[in-house]
């Protein structure tokens, strides 16, 4: 199924398991999100003038495009990073059964 993206993909990371469960837990409950996904990643980034290196876990968010400001809202409320990785990738195709239940359980 192709869409003018409909759907997307929220991206974001965090370290501390209690802040994650938090933002995880308030997207669900909001039905801002109809899945979120969270798996173990390295970081290495600059900041603040030196190179960082974190354990993290990388948090996939599946919603519709329209919810995305919610979302980045939401996100921003409960993290406790002074800037947050908040990346938005529109789905361009999928499988339509799938897509129609992101639809369904997304307010």
């Amino acid at each position: 199924m192709t869409m003018e993206h409909e759907y997307c993909v929220v991206m974001t990371t965090f370290a501390n398991k209690a802040i994650g469960k938090k933002i995880i837990n308030s997207l669900i409950e909001k039905r801002l999100a109809a899945c979120v996904q969270v798996q173990a990643v390295e970081s290495y980034y600059h900041w603040e003038g030196k190179v960082n290196f974190d354990h993290e876990k990388l948090v996939m968010i599946k919603t519709k495009t329209s919810l995305y400001d919610q979302v980045e809202a939401d996100i921003l409320a409960n993290h406790d990073y002074d800037t947050p990785e908040i990346i938005q990738m529109p789905v361009t195709a999928g499988f339509t059964d799938y897509l129609n239940w992101i639809k369904d359980e997304c307010k």
